[in-house]
C-alpha cells in the first residue's frame, strides 16, 4: 500500500462546465478513453463494500479492510476533496494472439492480457500527473491527488457515479462503446467541478461471465469471492493454492479473463495503441516448458517493468507449476517439472511435486487406453 497523500488545501477558483470539458479534452489527447467526474458520497456503495469484507472475500487482501471506511469515503482519504475525475485507459493490445485459442492449447501458459506489456500503475499514473500538471497550470490554485489503483479507492463505485458504465455481474465496469478491457483511475481535487450523471445498467438477463468462471468465484450476480478468484489465487496469494482448485486453472498462470472474453459488450472493445501496453517476450502465447526453465536472472530481465515482476519468482513458478499439472502429458513437461522437484523453495517444490503426480495419474491412463 503506498503512503497516503497529505490533506487538500483550499480555496478554490470557481469552477465551471467549460473547464470541465477542456480538461476531458487533454484527457482524451493523453491517452484516456472517458473521463467522467463525480462528488464524495459513496453511501449508495459502502454498505455492500462493508458485507463483502464481513464475509471473508477478500482473502489475505488485508489491505481492502485496513483503511476502513476511508476506502468508501474519499474526502476522508484525502481531506478537502470535493470531486473525483476518473478515467478509462484502454489496454487490449493492437495485435494479440486470440485468447481463446491460448486457453485451448495446454502447451501454453494463459497471462491476463493488461499484464502483456509495461506495469499499468506507472504508466497510469504518470499521464494522471499530466493531467494535473496541466489542470494547475491552467486553472490555478487548486490541489489534486492521483491514485492507480495504489490506495484505498472505491475504483468501480467512483467510475459508476461518474458516468463512466456500470457495474457488470463479474463486479468490473461495462461501458456500451469500451467493453470492459480497460483500467481505471482518480484524480481526487478540490476544484468544484460540474458533475456527470450515471448511466444506466445493460446486463439484462445476462448470465454468461458467472456460468464461465472456471472456479465459481462470482457467487452471485455482483458478488465475487477473491478467494476462488484465479486473478487472486496467481497474484494476490502468496502461500499454498488450495489443492481442490488447482485442477480448474487450466493454464491460467496470471491473471484470468474468462468472464471478459465472454461478454457481450466486448465485441465494442477498443484496442489500444499505447505503445507501453504492446505484447512483450511472446507473453500472448508463451510457452510452459519454455517460461519454467528460465533462471531467476532471466525472470527478472524479461519482466523489468511489467506487473508480473510485482509476483517474483518463486509464485511465478509456483503458477507455472500448477498448469503443467494440468497440461496434457508429455516427456517434455515432465522433464520440466523432474528439473525444479528439488527446488530451494518448498512453496516450488510442493506444486512440482503435485504437478508431476497429476503427469503420473495423465500417463497411467494414457497407457490403459492404449492397452484397450
Amino acid at each position: 500500500m503506498s503512503h497516503l497523500p497529505t490533506p487538500i488545501a483550499a480555496p478554490v477558483p470557481t469552477a465551471t462546465a467549460e473547464m470541465a470539458a477542456t480538461i476531458k479534452g487533454w484527457a482524451r489527447e493523453l491517452g484516456f478513453g472517458t473521463l467522467g467526474i463525480t462528488d464524495t458520497d459513496l453511501s449508495a456503495a459502502e454498505p455492500g463494500l462493508l458485507r463483502w469484507l464481513q464475509k471473508q472475500y477478500h482473502g489475505d487482501m488485508d489491505y481492502m479492510a485496513k483503511h476502513g471506511t476511508k476506502r468508501s469515503r474519499p474526502a476522508e482519504l484525502v481531506p478537502g476533496t470535493l470531486r473525483v475525475l476518473s478515467v478509462t485507459m484502454d489496454y487490449l493490445p493492437a495485435e494479440l494472439t486470440d485468447s481463446w485459442q491460448v486457453l485451448e492449447d495446454g502447451e501454453r501458459a494463459y497471462i491476463a492480457r493488461y499484464a502483456m506489456g509495461r506495469d499499468y500503475h506507472k504508466v497510469m499514473r504518470k499521464k494522471l500527473q499530466q493531467l494535473c500538471t496541466r489542470i494547475t497550470d491552467t486553472f490555478g490554485h487548486c490541489e489534486t491527488r492521483v491514485f492507480a489503483d495504489s490506495a484505498p479507492v472505491l475504483e468501480v463505485a467512483l467510475a459508476t457515479k461518474a458516468g463512466l458504465g456500470w457495474r457488470g455481474k463479474h463486479t468490473l465496469l461495462l461501458n456500451r462503446q469500451q467493453g470492459s478491457w480497460f483500467f481505471l483511475g482518480e484524480i481526487y481535487t478540490n476544484l468544484p467541478l460540474p458533475i456527470d450523471a450515471p448511466t444506466s445498467a445493460h446486463c439484462g438477463s445476462c448470465t454468461a461471465c458467472i456460468d464461465i468462471c472456471p472456479t465459481r468465484a462470482i457467487v452471485a450476480p455482483y458478488e465475487l469471492d477473491a478467494r476462488r478468484c484465479i486473478s487472486y489465487l496467481t497474484i494476490e496469494h502468496k502461500g499454498t493454492i488450495p489443492e481442490e482448485l488447482r485442477p480448474l486453472m487450466g493454464n491460467r498462470v496470471y491473471g484470468c479473463d474468462d468472464c471478459q472474453l465472454v461478454c457481450p459488450w466486448n465485441k465494442y472493445a477498443v484496442r489500444s495503441h499505447e505503445a507501453d501496453f504492446q505484447v512483450r517476450h511472446g507473453l500472448d502465447q508463451a510457452s510452459f516448458v519454455a517460461c519454467f526453465g528460465w533462471t531467476k536472472d532471466i525472470f527478472a530481465q524479461r519482466m523489468a517493468g511489467s506487473a508480473i515482476y510485482r509476483i517474483g519468482y518463486a509464485q511465478w513458478l509456483r503458477n507455472l507449476a500448477v498448469g503443467l499439472g494440468n497440461a496434457p502429458y508429455s516427456t517434455a513437461v515432465v522433464n520440466a517439472l523432474q528439473a525444479r522437484a528439488n527446488d530451494a523453495d518448498p512453496l516450488v517444490r510442493e506444486h512440482v511435486a503435485w504437478a508431476l503426480r497429476q503427469q503420473q495419474q495423465r500417463a497411467a491412463a494414457q497407457q490403459l487406453s492404449d492397452n484397450n
